[in-house]
């Protein structure tokens, strides 16, 4: 059997592993469709993430360096790639009662081609229908990151929303202020196949930010008012920059990318100082939320699964390109890293 591995730096090769037996409160699955990320996965595949030499230190809340006798965070060679996958059970072990064998299952892990997961109190191992759309399924992790942004940016009815960066993320956060009933939707995004996808899916407008000052251009379409809410998915600096400006009088950011050092550039002045706008970071996952204890990231992700599953959110133009799984190693440098510009979220079908 195959994985999909870095084994250096921006290389991806599919390598040869066996499954272990499993163990009593675990299953295995034959995975028929699978997923990577497009953004924090690909700065460890590029071996920029803060992550190698650094970590979070819960405690102090701060970034450490590693000591110098601790593992790096990030170790090529035999470097798991993917984030989502679908499959069927095949195997279950003595402890497990709540999936049976021949059950269709979506939960995170790499690409490979089959997959052992814990199947005892494991809410994230989630049950599927036959029909039910892998595309959508592969999307649970981005559409958690989508909806903690369109809450912490405090979207409503009737306001005027952008969302800067059309990958998967932003392109679920920009269907849910549609369906929110936002009065004008903005999508910002210099890839032309982003813009279109994102008309497709109820955008009112959408903006090169290459080809014009997309913060004028919001102020512009909202008749010189701005946004009341900006989604920022992209992590670059113009983008924020743009954002600032196009923002409202005391309307928010929500900061949802994780963004890398920036560059000169910033300039916290002018409409940043003269407009009391806030910028809000959001995570999904950086417990406790700021509406805890009515809103945790179970909740999150159970409200984003109901919603996948059931239709109200269409993912089916996100996951693009589709590749083979045997020649998702090229795939993967292709679409991900090199040229992402083809690409929104790549998928990875396996032969059945």
């Amino acid at each position: 059997m195959k994985k999909l591995v870095a084994t250096a730096p921006r290389v991806a090769e599919l390598k040869d592993y066996e499954d272990r037996p499993i163990k009593a409160n675990e299953a295995k699955v034959k995975v028929e469709f699978a997923a990577p990320k497009h953004g924090t996965e690909l700065a460890d595949f590029r071996d920029v993430t803060p992550f190698k030499d650094g970590k979070f230190d819960e405690e102090w809340r701060v970034f450490k360096e590693r000591a110098a006798d601790e593992p790096r965070g990030i170790e090529f060679g035999d470097l798991p790639l993917g984030n989502m996958f679908v499959g069927t059970i095949t195997e279950i072990g003595a402890d497990v009662t709540e999936y049976a064998v021949g059950d269709r299952v979506c939960s995170y892990g790499p690409i490979k081609e089959t997959q052992i997961v814990n199947a005892v109190d494991n809410y994230k191992l989630r049950k599927m229908s036959k029909d039910a759309s892998a595309k959508n399924a592969v999307c649970y992790d981005p559409a958690q990151f989508a909806l903690a942004g369109v809450r912490d940016a405090n979207v409503r009815p009737g306001d005027n929303v952008v969302v800067v960066g059309l990958g998967a993320i932003g392109m679920i956060a920009l269907q849910m202020c549609v369906k929110l009933g936002a009065a004008v939707v903005i999508g910002v995004d210099p890839i032309e196949k982003r813009r279109n996808v994102a008309l497709k899916l109820g955008a009112d407008y959408v903006l090169d930010s290459t080809a014009c000052d997309a913060g004028l251009e919001i102020k512009r379409l909202t008749d010189k008012m701005g946004a009341d809410a900006i989604i920022e998915t992209s992590g670059n600096v113009h983008a924020l920059q743009a954002s600032i400006k196009g923002l409202a009088y005391n309307g928010t950011i929500a900061y949802v990318a994780f963004a890398k050092p920036f560059p000169a550039g910033l300039w916290l002045g002018q409409e940043g100082h003269f407009n009391q706008g806030k910028i809000v970071f959001s995570r999904a996952c950086s417990e406790p939320l700021p509406e805890y204890p009515r809103w945790t990231r179970k909740r999150i992700e159970d409200v984003v699964w109901n919603m996948l599953m059931s239709g109200y959110l269409n993912c089916e133009d996100i996951i693009d390109p589709i590749v083979p799984f045997e020649e998702s190693a090229e795939g993967f440098m292709k679409y991900v890293d090199q040229d992402p510009e083809l690409s929104i979220k790549m998928g990875v079908t396996f032969d059945k």
